[in-house]
């Protein structure tokens, strides 16, 4: 298996469509992780970005076409409806950022410096002081709530 890091983020920073939206953004992973199987050991999902790992099969680790197939699920199960400040300043289309920041992780080590990572990222952008606080992510203190 080939684990990898991921940060994904909304075009405009600032936007909290991501955990308003969470039901839709857990649905559009599942739908995904069962036609093109991966496995997400830790994540997080902030108001506008993520960060989540994969453990990719090793025989198919094609990351894009994964991710390509949750921002597609995600912003077509959007309610219609006034459009989100991504929409605004992004134009028509596009909420999703470009860029999708892909780290492979190839050791131990770095394996669980990520995780750290993960586990206080919500702390660290003044979500909560707690980060097992954040309800939406894997380090949730309320259990493993399951994204996909």
């Amino acid at each position: 298996m080939t684990s990898v890091y991921f940060t994904v983020a909304l075009r405009h920073a600032g936007d909290d469509l991501l955990v308003l939206e969470m039901p839709r953004l857990r649905a559009a992973m599942q739908l995904t992780q069962g036609e093109l199987p991966f496995v997400m050991p830790a994540w997080v999902v902030l108001p506008d970005h993520l960060h989540c790992i994969w453990q990719l099969p090793a025989a198919d680790a094609d990351f894009t076409t994964r991710w390509r197939q949750i921002m597609r699920r995600f912003d077509v199960s959007l309610p219609k409806g006034p459009r989100r400040l991504a929409q605004i300043m992004g134009g028509e289309r596009g909420i999703w950022a470009q860029d999708i920041l892909a780290e492979p992780i190839g050791s131990a080590g770095a394996m669980a410096q990520r995780m750290a990572d993960l586990a206080q990222d919500p702390a660290r952008h003044g979500l909560v002081e707690d980060a097992s606080d954040w309800p939406f992510s894997s380090f949730a203190r309320r259990g493993n709530l399951a994204l996909a």
